[in-house]
């Protein structure tokens, strides 16, 4: 494998149906977000913390995205697009675009989520550390898609957690984690687990929680921030300024940053 080569696979080949009428035209990751398509965001993002190697499994209008990587000239890095079929699941997408991924390790990404923080360090701590995945995480703020940590050790990854059952748990020195919908894996052990996911509806819940069990997993907590566009409230929510805390981490001031950012 080339060590210089660092990889992301962006997912963005759903339907984003709890968006209602807005992606009825266009995928989900072309939604704009004062006056950005949500992708724009990412591949930046990715670019500044020296991603070089991007795969696109696509499905849902894929044409549209890749007109739009077209117009602007690919952002300049190399862009593996792959079609894999507009009702395909996650698990099934992974498996047809797993031979396309040249790096030890890469970084698997919803293709919804606008995120500000630094990256190449945890990449880089993923590295060192030798972990067969890093959960990128955050303070818990819903019940989807939490990771749970007892005794310093992540001890389980759940779809969805009743908050009256995580009240009960920290109780008992058990805390958990939103996962953000990023994580780096390493190629070798995703190699080894794909007959647990390629046919799998829940890619989520099956591959990662068979990965809790059996392999080294670590769990990184960013200083910085993430928004995952999933539904209306959440891009009304991101259209807006007052979303976070601190102004620093704010959207706006995320979108100025890049455009100075020459692709």
């Amino acid at each position: 494998m080339n060590r210089k080569i660092r990889t992301a696979i962006i997912l963005c080949g759903g339907r984003g149906t709890r968006l209602g009428n807005i992606t009825k035209k266009i995928p989900k990751t072309l939604v704009k977000v004062q006056g950005k398509e949500i992708l724009w965001y990412l591949i930046q993002f990715l670019k500044i913390n020296n991603f070089n190697h991007l795969i696109l499994p696509l499905g849902y209008r894929s044409n549209l995205i890749k007109s739009f990587l077209k117009k602007n000239n690919n952002f300049q890095i190399k862009i593996d697009t792959i079609n894999t079929g507009s009702n395909t699941n996650i698990g099934k997408r992974l498996n047809i675009i797993s031979n396309y991924v040249i790096s030890d390790n890469f970084l698997l990404i919803n293709g919804d989520t606008i995120l500000n923080f630094n990256l190449k360090k945890i990449f880089d701590t993923h590295t060192k550390k030798k972990n067969s995945t890093t959960f990128i995480s955050g303070e818990i703020t819903y019940p989807f898609g939490t990771i749970g940590v007892e005794n310093k050790k992540i001890k389980d990854f759940t779809r969805y957690l009743k908050y009256d059952a995580l009240n009960v748990r920290k109780r008992n020195g058990y805390s958990a984690f939103n996962f953000i919908g990023a994580s780096i894996i390493n190629l070798k052990s995703f190699l080894k687990a794909r007959k647990y996911f390629k046919d799998s509806k829940n890619f989520e819940a099956d591959f990662y929680s068979k990965i809790i069990r059996k392999e080294k997993t670590g769990l990184i907590k960013p200083k910085g921030f993430w928004h995952a566009v999933d539904n209306i409230k959440d891009l009304q929510a991101a259209c807006t300024n007052d979303i976070f805390p601190n102004k620093f981490y704010s959207i706006k001031k995320l979108k100025n940053k890049l455009i100075k950012y020459k692709i």
